[in-house]
């Protein structure tokens, strides 16, 4: 039906006198719930229907959606979109991506497992879940509540090249965020998996012990003296260093030379073992697509590679302003996996002997024009190779620049639950501000 949809609204686009057309269509369903206390806070069914039209002339682009499928909407939807283009400045780098690079093996990627989940089985689990982790502790007294969640999505692109792409995935979620201790000593932490596959969720009891496991052990934390330490950020954080790489090395900040990384591909930026691939063809990746959001043809190739950044982050539009070729990345990355050197999350504490690991980070004190990195944090002392108390409202702060050259290892403790799949970082010194 989308597929035919598309078809359609490209065919009246082109009879208006476009030059160029594209058309997304998506349709997506979902079954979220919330409880806390043994109490059901909200129960919510979701379904979702988007199509978006651009269009250009020469060129200028304009662009409009709508959620409403009958003809005269559609057809409005179209003429809206013609309309803004005719006002819009001539861009000479707006446009398809290039048709040659249109891509021809649409696969499958093992994506699609729909769960037969109602309200009442939805319910039941997110109690079990929350009752599990207020079950494991007497320290336990407090609940920010537990969550289930489940959806599907059907997407077609299709443009005047005549590309039509389809896509389908499922997602689904369990998780839970308990609260430890009394009044000003109170500390919250949670847990959470996410899968395309029910069955690949961790169980609800797992979740709620994790969940209360973690929040005991920051209780009765402490400040460190101010100072220079090597920091591991454990792999549910340590993914957040990628995205600021990620962030640094896309088009639009490129082109925009609002990047501390500007000409920077083909320069060492990490140590010689450090490397990133891009994976876009993983069984259940997150991210895993045969085309980006043009249509182009997505590929298996290096970000990083014996430290060396390789490339950018490119569609076809910020491409063509960098007077480069577009990378298959309009729309995001499709899955990348860090190298690991080093082994799991407990050797790498021994290893370090004396320092902080990072378990949660708060705040956005990331400049991406200067690169220059401060962060709120909370965590656990490391002395002697072991963890010796929890330790909050620390502020770690260095230059990203500086942190990539820095890493000393990547675990194998790879987190799954992101289409950015790295184990724990450590960068070896950063200056770490807590008491006086």
């Amino acid at each position: 039906m989308l597929a035919g949809l598309s078809r359609r609204l490209l065919d009246h686009a082109l009879a208006e006198g476009t030059d160029q057309a594209e058309v997304s269509c998506s349709e997506d369903t979902g079954l979220n719930v919330n409880v806390r206390m043994g109490e059901v806070e909200t129960v919510e069914s979701t379904r979702d229907r988007g199509i978006a039209v651009t269009v250009y002339f020469g060129g200028r682009k304009g662009s409009a959606s709508t959620a409403d499928l009958r003809e005269d909407s559609l057809q409005a939807t179209i003429q809206q979109a013609c309309a803004i283009a005719r006002h819009t400045e001539h861009d000479p780098a707006a446009g398809l991506a290039d048709a040659g690079l249109m891509a021809t093996d649409i696969r499958e990627f093992d994506s699609w497992h729909p769960w037969d989940l109602d309200a009442d089985h939805a319910i039941e689990l997110a109690l079990a879940c929350e009752q599990a982790g207020r079950d494991h502790d007497p320290r336990l007294e407090n609940s920010d509540g537990a969550s289930v969640g489940s959806g599907s999505s059907l997407s077609v692109y299709a443009n005047s090249h005549g590309f039509v792409g389809r896509e389908r995935s499922t997602q689904h979620s369990l998780g839970c965020a308990l609260i430890a201790g009394r009044g000003e000593g109170m500390q919250r932490d949670g847990w959470y998996s996410i899968a395309l596959s029910a069955d690949e969720l961790e169980s609800a009891a797992t979740i709620g012990r994790k969940a209360a496991e973690r929040a005991v052990s920051r209780l009765a934390p402490r400040q460190v003296p101010t100072g220079e330490y090597p920091v591991l950020y454990s792999a549910e954080v340590a993914r957040s260093l990628v995205g600021h790489l990620l962030g640094a090395v896309s088009g639009g900040a490129l082109y925009r030379r609002a990047s501390f990384l500007v000409d920077s591909a083909g320069t060492q930026l990490f140590p010689e073992w450090f490397g990133i691939e891009e994976l876009p063809f993983l069984p259940r990746g997150f991210r895993s697509a045969s085309f980006d959001a043009e249509g182009v043809a997505t590929r298996e190739s290096p970000l990083v590679r014996a430290g060396v950044l390789q490339r950018y982050i490119l569609g076809s539009y910020s491409a063509r302003r960098l007077g480069l070729q577009t990378t298959a990345n309009a729309g995001g990355v499709h899955n990348l996996q860090v190298a690991s050197n080093a082994g799991d999350l407990d050797s790498m504490i021994a290893g370090m002997g004396r320092g902080l690991l990072v378990t949660e980070l708060m705040g956005q004190g990331v400049n991406n024009i200067t690169g220059d990195y401060s962060r709120g944090a909370a965590g656990f002392w490391i002395e002697d190779g072991r963890i010796q108390y929890p330790v909050d409202g620390i502020t770690i702060a260095g230059n990203l620049r500086k942190m990539f050259a820095a890493i000393e290892a990547v675990g194998s403790d790879v987190d799954t639950r992101s289409h950015v799949r790295t184990g724990s970082i450590l960068v070896g010194r950063m200056t770490v501000a807590g008491e006086g």
